[in-house]
C-alpha cells in the first residue's frame, strides 16, 4: 500500500465499491410476460428519476431495454436472506456467474425464495409484497458505461406504494423512524442505526414523529 504524502490515508484497491446503498429487488418483465425479480444495490434517485446499474447479459438488462418498465421493491433488513439468495439465480438460459452469484437458472424466483408476487398499477411486472417501500418506473434511457460491463439505465418514476406503517399519518412522506431499508456495504448486509439528527431542509412533519 502506499501513503498519502500526508501520511493520513493509504491507497487500496477495493474490489467493487458498494459504500453503502440501499438494496432493490428489481423486477422487469420476461419476453412471455412473466415477472423476472433480481437484487441489487447500484441505484440512486434525484427527483422522480432513478439511475439503475447492473451487469451486461443479465436478464433484468435484457428486459430493460427490451420492454421497459421496472418495478423496485425495496427490502428491509428482515428480507437479506431472501436477497442474498436471489444472487444464485439467473432467468436467462446462458447462466453465467457474476463474483460468485448468477449460476442457477430458476424460472419461478418468487417461489423459490418464498416471495409473494404483487400486481401494480401502470407497469405489467410484479412487485415484492413483502417489502414496504414499492416505486413503478418506466425506462427513458439505456447505455453501455464506458468500461463496457454495466448497462446504465434512467428511469422516470410513475407511482409509489408504501406501507401505511411507514408514512407520516395524513401525509405522503416516508417516516424515516419507522422505514429501515436493507443496506448493502462493502458486500456485507447493514441497516440504519438510530437517528442522529434531521437536515434543515427535510419536509417530514416533526410533530408526527
Amino acid at each position: 500500500m502506499n501513503m498519502k504524502s500526508s501520511g493520513t490515508h493509504v491507497v487500496v484497491h477495493p474490489g467493487m465499491l458498494y459504500y453503502g446503498n440501499t438494496v432493490v429487488l428489481l423486477s422487469t418483465t420476461n419476453p412471455d410476460g412473466s415477472t423476472n425479480i433480481a437484487p441489487m444495490s447500484s441505484s440512486w434517485a434525484l427527483g422522480d428519476t432513478i439511475v439503475l446499474g447492473m451487469g451486461l447479459g443479465s436478464r433484468t438488462a435484457e428486459n430493460l431495454a427490451a420492454r421497459g418498465q421496472a418495478v423496485l421493491s425495496l427490502p428491509g433488513p428482515e428480507l437479506f436472506a431472501q436477497v442474498e439468495r436471489l444472487g444464485d439465480m439467473t432467468g436467462v438460459d446462458h447462466a453465467r456467474s457474476q463474483h460468485g452469484h448468477g449460476s442457477m437458472r430458476v424460472r419461478d424466483k418468487f417461489s423459490a425464495v418464498g416471495l409473494t408476487p404483487e400486481p401494480c398499477d401502470l407497469v405489467s411486472c410484479e412487485g415484492v409484497r413483502e417489502c414496504r417501500l414499492q416505486i413503478e418506473v418506466k425506462v427513458v434511457h439505456c447505455e453501455e458505461d464506458v468500461g463496457h460491463g454495466f448497462l446504465l439505465v434512467q428511469a422516470h418514476v410513475l407511482r409509489v406504494h408504501a406501507d401505511p406503517a411507514i408514512v407520516v399519518a395524513g401525509t405522503s412522506h416516508i417516516d424515516p423512524t419507522a422505514w429501515k431499508p436493507l443496506i448493502y456495504n462493502f458486500r456485507h448486509y447493514h441497516t440504519l442505526a438510530p437517528q442522529i439528527g434531521e437536515s434543515a431542509i427535510t419536509e417530514t412533519p416533526t410533530a408526527a414523529r
